[in-house]
């Protein structure tokens, strides 16, 4: 997960690696237990729904709807041999009401502070993690330039330390607040511009995982969340011949992120998911 992590940014991307932690290590690595000690089920703390469809025999993740804990935005990585073999207990449970239970079962985890932070990152200081994880960076990601419609207007030093959407720690005078729009590892640039460049309707995403059903023919409409705390937005997704998905909101979205995740929904259900790259629009509309 490290290794993925500091990749990812150093491509220039805003990595998730919760949900490809969820797939190979939580869930790998709890069945592999499960199967060494003869179980056939594994139980987490998870906020989310699991069902069998009788209609087409497979597993289908839902949000837990009435939880604003929910957590299905972070599973859409898990297959159908995890899903099939998960219990999750809390379901339906509120956060109080599971510490309170836990509380009065006497488990020390019922006091426990809730963590925002990716879990090796506890000082949730990327940019100092960063130059631990990477004795090269300022080779590899150093000084560069800040770059508005074509002409540099400021520098930077490191890019990594950059996410779309960002707006602090530009160190820029502008007479509007400025946005990252976009990371360019390859160069070393950092692209800013005004709110509205940061509005865009099409991405394209890989990695793709596909869970309530074997395959999506054509162009269906489901709502799509752009990041954990995204509602989710209606667009049109049509898988590509390549494996990737090209997903086409009906409305403009903030500050869509190459490296964060996707999630479908159809309702409640999770459809599926995968993770954003950027888009080449040439090759869309080829």
């Amino acid at each position: 997960m490290i290794d993925y992590f500091v990749e990812d940014y150093l491509a220039g991307n805003t990595p998730n690696p919760c949900v490809k932690c969820n797939r190979l290590i939580k869930w790998g690595e709890m069945l592999r237990k499960a199967d060494m000690l003869g179980a056939e089920w594994i139980a987490t703390g998870h906020y989310a729904n699991i069902r069998k469809d009788p209609a087409t025999e497979r597993y289908v993740l839902s949000r837990d709807s009435d939880n604003i804990k929910d957590q299905s935005y972070a599973l859409w990585g898990l297959k159908q041999e995890h899903l099939s073999r998960t219990l999750f207990p809390l379901t339906g449970y509120t956060k109080d009401r599971s510490r309170a239970d836990a509380e009065r079962f006497g488990l020390t985890i019922a006091k426990k502070p809730e963590s925002y932070e990716i879990c090796f990152i506890p000082d949730n200081d990327y940019k100092r993690f960063m130059r631990d994880m990477v004795p090269n960076l300022e080779e590899r990601a150093g000084k560069g330039d800040i770059v508005m419609e074509g002409e540099v207007i400021g520098s930077h030093q490191g890019y990594h330390g950059f996410t779309v959407g960002q707006r602090k720690g530009l160190g820029i005078s502008h007479p509007e607040p400025l946005y990252v729009l976009d990371v360019l590892a390859d160069s070393n640039t950092v692209l800013v511009g005004t709110e509205e460049h940061l509005l865009s309707k099409e991405l394209v995403a890989h990695s793709i995982n596909l869970i309530k059903y074997a395959e999506i023919d054509g162009t269906k409409t489901f709502t799509v969340k752009i990041r954990y705390k995204d509602e989710g937005a209606p667009a049109d997704c049509t898988m590509l011949p390549d494996g990737t998905l090209h997903v086409k909101f009906h409305e403009d979205r903030k500050a869509i992120t190459p490296g964060q995740s996707i999630v479908l929904y159809e309702g409640n259900d999770v459809i599926g998911g995968g993770i954003i790259d950027r888009i080449n629009q040439q090759e869309i509309d080829a």
